[in-house]
């Protein structure tokens, strides 16, 4: 791996690849995809554009992330859900690269008791479950852009040299978003604050899907009101 500009060395953050195995982990797993846990009499959470179930794609338990996160996000389970039905169009007509778009649903959750039974309610094309066993840490750091909101500058041969390795590409908890055009973090819609990155949703890493045009996207939250919390990707 490439050597970091010295400039960037203070600024790094640490970021945890997920260790995945294939197969569903009931109940309040980590995991992509499987089976979401929902409260008894919940209703499966469906697309508010075509009204048809949503995809789980990533559930996250704040309570088993590496120990310097833990609490940094809450506690529960962070769950994102996404449409992706293609007739209609769902992730067109409501713009899901924009965050808080209508076929999305990221929540923080508590959940307390039995999980129901939902064999019946999840969509009929899911895609196959990848339990989260565990996590890879690793040193992660800004692209130019961020870098130069810094205060630093970067030469075209410092920018040219780490742009293949930093920020991290693929799915990854924590560290700097690699962003696919420019620098787009939403604003809490609580207090206009702007929100961190919690987890990077990759194109095909763990899920077989792709946003766009080998698109990245970006699981964020206000760290203030962590109730808040938005999915945006973006393609090159």
């Amino acid at each position: 791996m490439n050597k970091v500009p010295l400039l960037l060395v203070p600024h790094h953050r640490k970021a945890w690849k997920p260790v995945t195995r294939k197969g569903d982990k009931i109940g309040s797993g980590s995991k992509f995809s499987g089976k979401p846990w929902l409260a008894k009499g919940e209703t499966y959470p469906e697309c508010q554009n075509c009204g048809k179930p949503m995809q789980l794609f990533l559930q996250l338990n704040l309570q088993d992330l590496p120990k310097p996160l833990l609490g940094e996000f809450g506690e529960g389970l962070l769950q994102m859900f996404y449409c992706t039905n293609s007739e209609p169009a769902c992730e067109v007509d409501c713009e899901a690269f924009f965050p808080f778009a209508k076929s999305e649903l990221l929540r923080v959750i508590q959940p307390k008791g039995e999980p129901q039974e939902i064999d019946e309610a999840l969509p009929v094309d899911s895609f196959p479950a990848r339990t989260i066993t565990g996590w890879k840490e690793l040193n992660d750091y800004p692209n130019w852009e961020e870098a130069e909101q810094l205060g630093l500058e970067l030469s075209d041969d410092e920018i040219e040299a780490m742009e293949d390795y930093y920020p991290i590409s693929g799915d990854k908890l924590g560290g700097w978003p690699n962003w696919v055009q420019g620098v787009e973090y939403p604003a809490c819609p609580s207090c206009g604050e702007t929100m961190r990155l919690v987890f990077q949703l990759d194109s095909e890493d763990n899920l077989p899907y792709m946003f766009g045009d080998v698109g990245c996207g970006h699981i964020t939250q206000c760290k203030t009101h962590k109730e808040q919390v938005a999915f945006g990707w973006a393609c090159g």
